[in-house]
């Protein structure tokens, strides 16, 4: 039977309230042979944040104990063990305030707790076991700093409550907080406890939700040396440039000790409520590393007399001296040696930065309150001293409670046994003497509607390594507008590569995940952020082809003029005469009208010009070869003329040839204007052949009608070509219809190869095949029928005889 533990501070009273603070920060263990009753343990490292709790634990109670209002004559007593940041210790104080301190018989333990409540622990896991032991006896417990969303659980944990919110807020608050700075590429450490691993896991899984990417998660307990070490190898090995530090300030010491060895620096470092505030880290080297750090602290709240009231225990207790002994000759020997302290009597500036020291003072008086409705305390008749509290009274009573504090905070708690989540966010920044400041520079507060909780004045922000700008932590630059992101294979989805839109398609955001196709008439400019307009394209007067085949165009009406006006000064001699010069002369109109048509394909086409360029083709065209096909038809019906008896150019006279040439053109005519009237022609944008622009052409309208346009013609030049064929061998020394046969083979062979070349050519090259066409069987019919006659004009006049022409040649017999 081991000793009985006594508190490190108590007093009676009617009421006892419990206290359990990590006072001592060391424990030293002694060493374990079995052989003989183990040694006291002892601690060492006075912990100033936990014994300024246990201090206001003690001035709350003074101080309701005087009021005439809470408990006018109930008297509340306390008692205070030290854990000495053991769990060890956590659980010998926690035995010793449900037993107390009295063995019964047979030295067995009591059973018999004077404990109407217990204030404590500091941290999660050490609550965690204080809460399960005495939630089976319904004892409340009402921790000031445990913060573990664990404890939540009203299931498991019962009788427990907090004066301070639960991680869930502040977990979820540190994934907004990284997401508000654009911070999407970070590096995660915990303390390996409950209150670490349970606030990570919040954070890991909010931060998923929010589109962070965490590189790495590690986490290490204080003991764990190894594990430190590893957890210091792999930040030092990764490119996060922000750390979240979900730590206890043991565990942040620790780590802050490494980074200092191994001078890693540069870390923009995220803190929880736990170490953002906790002066113990402050070292003459630890802002090299922690300067500029952001985090959530416990707001920080002055409780009104709690300064004076620690300066005047310390210097009661600490310095006999006084000033009133100051005249007193006891004065001198007693004092002397504290001459040089007296000075700094009154500093009380470490006081006020004991964030937590409110929410002990708020948990005395919940129960405080608790324990005033339970005895149904009047003020001026006082409590009712016959009623018998018991604790699990205290845990229904806590539940109902509703009251403000003198410093204005309202207590209550929720459904969970937890408090509203209120938080500072202090910046880690340096004055201008070298001290180190917990800059507020924002707050959190849950109780306020969604867009109004998170608020940041980041103009007030010193950043890491003491940068005004704000650092960037991305696994991959931003992807600029004309790109896309693209994960990388087994990474993060913040690791992407930033693939350039496709032809057509454009992203106008950063970081877009998608590029958007353009619109049917519009196409990426060269950045692909933006859809412009296609452009649109058609033959016009500028293109260098379009200038070559006017030129040929021009060429050719101004050549068929010159031969015009050579025959119609001629037309008098023999050769221009001979085969119907009038003919010719319609044929020379025609040609210069086909040469001139092909200039209506070039340009803008409009409705009008659609309906023009086609029709005009096909109109000048069947002059053409029907006064071709004349011709071939008089030099047979000449020839046939010759025979005996035969009187057939009656038949085919120069009214019959004019006429001949009416009626082709009249058909082709009519097919035209039943082409125009069921389906004309019409300017089309096409987009088939390019998707980069818009070719506008003119569609056929009708293909059965430009069909037939083009088989009329074909038909009249195929029948021109047998006739003259059929003339070539007849006898004459200039036999025209040799030279009608070799133009119309050229036409045919131009007109043949013209289909296929329409068909595949893209854009304006098929109106430029068309144009190509038309001039070149219109240069073929010139060169063919007149170039000869215009040679012997010019250079063989003596040819130009009706003898010549009339000449006798080898006949074939009948």
């Amino acid at each position: 039977m081991g000793d009985p533990k006594h508190p490190l501070l108590s007093k009676d009273g009617e009421v006892t309230i419990g206290g359990i603070f990590a006072v001592h920060s060391k424990l030293t263990l002694s060493s374990f042979e079995f052989t003989e009753k183990p040694q006291p343990l002892s601690c060492s490292s006075v912990n100033l944040r936990d014994f300024r709790m246990a201090q206001i634990m003690i001035f709350a109670i003074e101080e309701i104990n005087r009021s005439e209002s809470l408990l006018p004559n109930v008297s509340i007593g306390y008692q205070i063990y030290d854990n000495c940041g053991s769990r060890l210790f956590s659980m010998n104080s926690t035995m010793a305030l449900m037993n107390g301190q009295e063995f019964a018989a047979e030295d067995r333990c009591n059973g018999q707790s004077l404990i109407h409540a217990i204030i404590g622990e500091s941290e999660s896991s050490a609550t965690v076991i204080l809460s399960r032991t005495t939630g089976s006896f319904k004892i409340p417990v009402i921790s000031q700093s445990a913060t573990c969303d664990c404890l939540s659980n009203r299931k498991d944990y019962p009788s427990f409550f907090r004066t301070i919110a639960s991680d869930y807020h502040q977990s979820r608050a540190l994934a907004y907080m990284v997401k508000h700075f654009g911070w999407f590429w970070v590096g995660a450490v915990n303390t390996d406890n409950d209150y670490g691993n349970y606030g990570m896991n919040i954070f890991l899984n909010t931060a998923q939700e929010e589109g962070i990417c965490v590189e790495y998660s590690v986490k290490f307990y204080r003991t764990e040396t190894e594990k430190l070490k590893k957890a210091v190898d792999i930040i030092k090995q990764g490119t996060a440039k922000v750390i979240v530090a979900f730590l206890t300030s043991f565990e942040m010491n620790s780590l802050l000790e490494q980074l200092s060895i191994q001078n890693i620096t540069g870390l923009q470092m995220i803190g929880v409520e736990a170490w953002i505030t906790a002066k113990s880290l402050i070292t003459p080297k630890s802002f090299r590393f922690l300067g500029g750090s952001l985090g959530f602290a416990v707001r920080k709240i002055n409780v009104e007399g709690f300064s004076d009231y620690v300066i005047k225990e310390f210097w009661d207790t600490a310095f006999p001296c006084s000033q009133t002994e100051r005249n007193s000759s006891q004065y001198a020997l007693n004092c002397s040696g504290y001459q040089d302290l007296l000075p700094v009597k009154n500093y009380n500036e470490d006081v006020p930065e004991q964030r937590y020291a409110s929410n002990v003072y708020k948990a005395v008086y919940a129960v405080a309150h608790s324990v005033h409705s339970l005895l149904k305390c009047r003020e001026q008749e006082g409590c009712d001293k016959g009623l018998t509290i018991q604790p699990q009274q205290v845990v229904e009573a806590l539940k109902k409670i509703n009251f403000t504090v003198k410093f204005g905070d309202h207590v209550w708690f929720d459904s969970t046994g937890g408090a509203v989540a209120q938080y500072e966010i202090v910046n880690w920044q340096q004055d201008s003497d070298g001290s180190i400041q917990f800059k507020p520079v924002g707050y959190y507060d849950a109780s306020l509607p969604p867009d109004q909780r998170f608020v940041l004045n980041t103009e007030n922000i010193i950043w890491a390594g003491a940068q005004l700008g704000k650092p960037r932590s991305v696994c991959s630059e931003s992807c600029t507008p004309g790109t896309r992101k693209a994960t990388q294979k087994g990474r993060p989805v913040c690791c992407y590569d930033c693939i350039p839109c496709a032809e057509g398609e454009i992203s106008n955001e950063t970081d877009s995940n998608n590029c958007r196709q353009c619109p049917g008439e519009y196409w990426s400019n060269a950045q692909k952020n933006k859809c412009i307009l296609k452009a649109v394209e058609f033959l016009s007067f500028t293109d260098i082809m379009s200038i070559v085949l006017v030129f040929f165009s021009l060429f050719g009406a101004g050549l068929t003029v010159l031969v015009a006006i050579l025959f119609y000064i001629k037309k008098d001699t023999p050769i221009v005469k001979a085969n119907n010069s009038e003919l010719s002369f319609l044929l020379l109109f025609s040609l210069t009208l086909c040469f001139l048509c092909s200039l209506t394909f070039i340009g803008r086409p409009t409705e009008w010009s659609c309906m023009l360029r086609h029709t005009a083709f096909g109109i000048t065209f069947v002059p053409c070869i029907s006064c071709v096909l004349g011709k071939t038809i008089v030099v047979l019906m000449a020839f046939k003329a010759t025979l005996p008896g035969s009187n057939v150019m009656k038949w085919f006279g120069p009214a019959q040839q004019r006429l001949s040439v009416f009626a082709f053109t009249l058909i082709q005519v009519l097919i035209c204007v039943l082409w125009l009237t069921i389906s004309p022609p019409f300017p089309h944008k096409n987009t088939k052949y390019y998707q980069e622009k818009i070719i506008l052409e003119c569609h056929l309208g009708s293909t059965i009608g430009f069909s037939a346009v083009l088989g009329y013609i074909g038909l009249l030049a195929v029948l021109c070509f047998i006739l003259a064929f059929l003339a070539r061998t007849l006898p004459d020394n200039f036999n025209e219809a040799k030279f009608i046969t070799f133009s119309m083979l050229i036409f045919c062979a131009v007109w043949i190869t013209f289909i296929p070349a329409y068909v595949s050519s893209p854009g304006k090259l098929t109106v430029a095949v068309e144009i190509f066409a038309i001039v070149a069987s219109s240069f073929g019919l010139l060169l063919c029928i007149f170039a000869p006659k215009c040679h012997i004009i010019l250079f063989k006049p003596e040819q130009n005889t009706k003898q010549h022409l009339m000449g006798k040649a080898p006949t074939k017999s009948n």
